[in-house]
């Protein structure tokens, strides 16, 4: 489950796939979304001026994780909550806002219109 960070409507979403990641040949492993992967969902929770229609899948860029995010210079980042952005077939947000912080690995997945909506990046 994933809370969505911005004002598109959405409050809460399920994650569906992981897009770019497979699993080993052979093996069942649950491919594992980190900041800056593109998942697809669905729609759990929105509000009823939602303009997104709740019966389609819609895809979401994740920006902050529980899993702890370990950065090149030997430390540590986590959030306390897993959260995501609604975005287009574009690849562009969705929403005009963003609330909470974002991780800084967003600056590298070329997201740079999502860190330029947010309030911090941490």
């Amino acid at each position: 489950m994933l809370d969505i960070a911005d004002n598109s409507g959405v409050k809460s979403a399920l994650c569906i796939k992981v897009l770019g990641k497979g699993s080993a040949r052979g093996k069942f492993t649950r491919p594992k979304a980190s900041v800056g992967d593109i998942v697809c969902v669905a729609i759990k929770k929105s509000l009823p001026t939602c303009q997104l229609d709740d019966k389609k899948v819609h895809k979401c860029v994740i920006i902050r994780t529980k899993a702890p995010i370990k950065r090149s210079d030997g430390s540590y980042v986590r959030f306390d909550s897993n959260a995501a952005v609604m975005i287009d077939a574009d690849g562009n947000p969705i929403g005009t806002r963003i609330f909470g912080a974002v991780a800084r690995e967003l600056r590298e997945k070329n997201y740079m219109k999502i860190i330029s909506l947010a309030g911090e990046v941490v």
